[in-house]
């Protein structure tokens, strides 16, 4: 490790923790006020047109107006989650029990951003700093660097004309390997939102850390959906910013009697269907030596993929949808995309499409998401029971609700758990309780013994 990063990082800390000196005292109604302008100018719609114009020119990546709408959305949910909730002092007492809890802080927070989500994560994860009384530091990616420190900049603005110390927001405005490695050490807590090595490295850096693992949700349609309704949601979540989210719709699962109904009206809703030909042209474009995605190709338009592939398409084309029968690094087309490529498979039999869903994910995904479009309670309890993943969104587009959105009660967050199916800590979306520490008071109550009978029956 570079002295030059050891000291960035180091003063940088040193910064964090005076500011959060400086917030001590702080009552709840003094932070809420202040998390509320933060939120306020976050979500300002001529502010987030900015940040996202800036995002897709720099990263070249996903849908401005898309990106917008996520860094609106995903602040005032965030807000509206947390902002009646107790976050310092005494936040629970239970008479009965005799435990009374109290929150604190866990100090300064490293916050690993992904390009993927370069526009939005910053504020999401301020929010939830900043509520518990933390100080966060921000490491971008380096190919949104620009974007994360305009959105970054425009917190710490925000902090210092309400009296408060900026440097409760910072960010690595040239970040590095070595200075986020640094940051990380260095730090109380990592919340790593980002690609599998980057979460492995929050993982040995020594510091408590939430870590998320990567998507590749499977979303299993079966005979009793609304297929119209269904095309249209895969579609919206397929397409969202280009399919820039971990949680985009990846594979779908289709029961062989709706099968070419469903490809019929996905098609209507802008699918391209690939010919055998077409899919391998495809397959040659996008996935570098068969397998990698193409990092110039990962959450671009349908035209640039077309292009870069020799397909040629109509101006209305929205996404590509791809045949696939296997499972597995000899076929590409079952692993994550992030972008405008849907692979599709046939079933006969709900057991067979559970077994599909656990081949995916056992592949690649384990932990994160899947997803169904179906009105048979006993199918998707069933898929509730079986699949080994964090989260499942019924009848929803899987990219829409997966992190929290205004018809579904997932908590609002762009940071999620994948258990320890993904090599997770938690299964859960990150949010402000991730964010403190939790002291239990324990006073004495009357001894309440069972007896043994009671305990192992009348047999013991």
């Amino acid at each position: 490790m570079s002295e030059e990063a050891k000291k960035l990082v180091s003063g940088m800390i040193d910064r964090a923790r005076k500011a959060m000196d400086q917030i001590a005292d702080y009552s709840q109604q003094e932070i809420d006020e202040l998390c509320n302008k933060v939120a306020a100018a976050a979500a300002n719609e001529e502010d987030a047109q900015e940040i996202a114009e800036l995002a897709v020119e720099e990263t070249k990546m996903g849908v401005v107006e898309h990106k917008r709408v996520k860094i609106t959305k995903k602040v005032k949910g965030t807000w509206n989650d947390i902002k009646d909730l107790k976050s310092m002092g005494k936040i629970e007492e239970d008479k009965e029990q005799g435990i009374i809890k109290f929150a604190k802080p866990v100090g300064v927070v490293s916050g690993i951003v992904p390009v993927t989500n370069c526009e939005a994560t910053p504020p999401v994860k301020a929010l939830f700093a900043l509520k518990g009384k933390n100080a966060i530091i921000f490491s971008p990616h380096p190919r949104s660097k620009k974007t994360s420190t305009k959105i970054v900049n425009l917190m710490r603005d925000v902090l210092e004309e309400a009296g408060a110390p900026a440097d409760l927001f910072q960010i690595i405005e040239e970040p590095s390997i070595e200075a986020t490695n640094e940051l990380m050490s260095q730090s109380d807590l990592v919340v790593a939102t980002g690609g599998g090595s980057m979460v492995k490295a929050a993982y040995s850096s020594g510091t408590p850390a939430y870590g998320v693992g990567p998507g590749n949700a499977p979303i299993i349609v079966d005979e009793t959906a609304d297929l119209e309704d269904a095309a249209e949601k895969i579609m919206n979540g397929k397409t969202f910013d280009n399919g820039t989210s971990c949680s985009t719709e990846n594979s779908l699962i289709v029961e062989e009697s709706i099968y070419d109904e469903l490809m019929e009206k996905l098609q209507k809703q802008g699918g391209y269907f690939t010919t055998k030909e077409e899919k391998k042209k495809l397959q040659d474009a996008f996935f570098v030596d068969g397998y990698h995605l193409n990092i110039d190709l990962i959450c671009r338009s349908a035209q640039t993929i077309a292009d870069a592939a020799g397909i040629d398409i109509s101006d209305e084309i929205k996404f590509f949808i791809v045949e696939e029968e296997g499972v597995g690094k000899e076929y590409p087309y079952s692993g994550e995309k992030l972008s405008l490529i849907l692979t599709v498979y046939k079933y006969s039999g709900f057991e067979n499409a559970l077994k599909r869903v656990e081949e995916i994910l056992k592949f690649q995904g384990l932990g994160h998401s899947c997803g169904i479009h179906s009105v048979d309670d006993e199918h998707i309890e069933k898929l509730g029971a079986f699949a080994p993943v964090s989260r499942i969104m019924v009848r929803q587009s899987q990219s829409y609700g997966n992190s929290g959105n205004w018809n579904n009660g997932m908590p609002f967050t762009l940071s999620l758990g994948c258990g320890t199916w993904g090599g997770n800590i938690t299964t859960e979306n990150i949010t402000l309780k991730h964010f403190l520490n939790v002291t239990w008071l324990s006073k004495p109550i009357e001894a309440d013994i069972p007896s043994d009978e009671e305990l192992f029956g009348e047999e013991a």
